[in-house]
């Protein structure tokens, strides 16, 4: 096995005794990068990579990411290097400064290799609407089945074993859905506990800076890197950060855990119900107690438009300076209402045009109080049930998406329980600001689902406890597509 396949810990021991290097290791990944045909880069930084590989010669033993060669999705500023947001508007846009999370990985002598593929500008979740085409899954070498989205490159990646980390953002599931898809451990930690200055905002009531990984281990690490106060971001918190990197597998027995009745009962896939059911009886026979819930249909059914309301109305604010003047290329016009037409006309994807249309449309006087203001109060309502199930249990359990990856040319019944629920609930960790992650469950047919638990605000130590108590139950710590797990549940 490759000391690219093995854990950050396994990496950072390789490389304290000098059984390999940082140089080795970028080559390495650069190699894979190339060599991989799922569509998943913006660009690959190979020069850049390699010219900062080779200043680090001196270990340092105390820095577990000493090294590390990593990914970015293509929606985190990086100073003097395209960052399009897999748009066209954006084309040829060069940042001046560096995201916080993209300067904390510098200091910390982490070495980004490349910038990874997107749903344009973080919007949709399927992989398929970057304006470089679809990203693929690299469980299906077919081609057929997606790896979901918006942070798609950077899922395929992970998957791929081409890094052992990649940053992605998630504004609706668009970390934790892909985690699920691709067999990886997909995180966003409570809001304001990661900077987000310098990633682009979609919805920045919604907007959290996560990351993949193959382990909950891997996991604590990276947030352990990334999360503190920043001066450039007023929104992010003052509240102390744990030693993350510390945390232990939890001791279950006597932990509550939640399971949502009708978020299970929405999913029809019997494979996993089967095995989300032996789950269930595993941590019980771990010492955990098991409640089932209920959370309330119309309010579950209510998750996904209240999303898009909320979700298109900010992106529609926060995306007024693409017009071709501020942003994006000039295309001509002699007032600026025609310039501002011609380059989003030219440079936008029908997608986004969509989403702008319902935004505008929520954002109009005449129709704040109806479709926006009802939308936060309806979120309000939601967020009170989350907080009042959180009170009297540690975590909230259930399954990440209703399946395995679905092909690409699949189509679903956007009114079924099925798609409004088993396949969007995890925009309650974003309407809530709540910790949630993304781990593997079993294998399907040799494709991997996850499962999801969502924690108490600032709680990522106790979270990321309980998760890798789960890899040991489930076995599938450190999936990938480069080694053959077999799954126990």
């Amino acid at each position: 096995m490759s000391y690219l396949d093995q854990s950050i810990r396994e990496i950072h021991r390789a490389l304290v005794e000098r059984k390999t290097t940082p140089l080795d290791l970028v080559k390495e990944a650069l190699a894979r990068a190339k060599a991989n045909k799922d569509n998943a880069f913006e660009m690959i930084l190979e020069e850049e990579a390699i010219a900062f590989a080779s200043t680090l010669t001196e270990p340092e033993e105390d820095n577990l990411l000493w090294g590390i060669p990593y990914l970015a999705k293509d929606n985190f500023s990086t100073k003097d290097l395209e960052t399009t947001a897999s748009s066209n508007v954006l084309s040829g846009y060069k940042p001046l400064f560096d995201a916080t999370v993209i300067k904390k990985l510098h200091e910390k002598k982490c070495v980004l290799i490349g910038k990874t593929t997107l749903d344009e500008l973080a919007m949709g979740g399927t992989g398929t609407t970057g304006h470089k085409g679809v990203t693929y899954n690299p469980y299906d070498p077919s081609h057929q089945r997606m790896v979901g989205g918006s942070s798609c490159g950077s899922a395929a990646a992970v998957a791929a074993g081409i890094v052992p980390f990649a940053l992605g953002s998630d504004t609706g599931d668009s970390v934790r859905k892909p985690a699920s898809y691709a067999g990886l451990v997909g995180m966003k930690p409570t809001w304001g506990r990661i900077s987000r200055y310098g990633l682009f905002p979609f919805a920045p009531s919604l907007d959290h800076v996560g990351f993949f990984t193959r382990s909950a281990d891997d996991n604590a690490i990276v947030l352990s890197a990334l999360a503190g106060r920043d001066d450039m971001d007023s929104t992010s918190s003052t509240k102390p950060v744990d030693d993350y990197a510390a945390a232990t597998p939890a001791n279950l027995s006597g932990k509550r855990i939640a399971v949502i009745q009708e978020i299970v009962d929405s999913v029809t896939n019997p494979d996993l119900k089967a095995s989300f059911d032996r789950s269930i009886a595993a941590l019980k026979e771990a010492g955990a107690v098991v409640d089932f819930v209920t959370f309330g249909l119309p309010e579950l059914q209510a998750i996904y438009p209240t999303y898009i309301v909320i979700s298109c109305a900010e992106a529609t604010s926060n995306d007024a300076n693409l017009d071709g003047i501020k942003f994006g290329p000039f295309r001509g016009g002699k007032t600026y209402q025609e310039v501002m037409s011609n380059a989003r006309t030219a440079g936008f994807s029908e997608l986004i045009k969509r989403r702008f249309v319902i935004g505008s449309f929520a954002l109009m006087r005449e129709n704040q109080d109806v479709l926006f203001l009802r939308a936060q109060k309806v979120r309000a309502k939601i967020v009170a049930k989350v907080n009042e199930i959180l009170e009297n249990h540690d975590v909230i359990y259930v399954p990440a998406a209703p399946g395995v990856a679905p092909m690409i040319a699949s189509s679903s019944d956007k009114l079924s329980n099925e798609y409004l629920i088993a396949d969007n609930h995890l925009a309650l960790g974003n309407f809530a600001g709540l910790p949630s992650i993304t781990l593997p469950l079993t294998l399907i047919h040799g494709l991997p689902v996850g499962i999801n638990f969502m924690g108490r605000a600032f709680e990522e130590k106790e979270l990321l406890s309980i998760a890798e108590a789960f890899e040991q139950i489930s076995g599938l710590s450190g999936l990938s597509t480069q080694e053959n797990k077999e799954a126990r549940l």
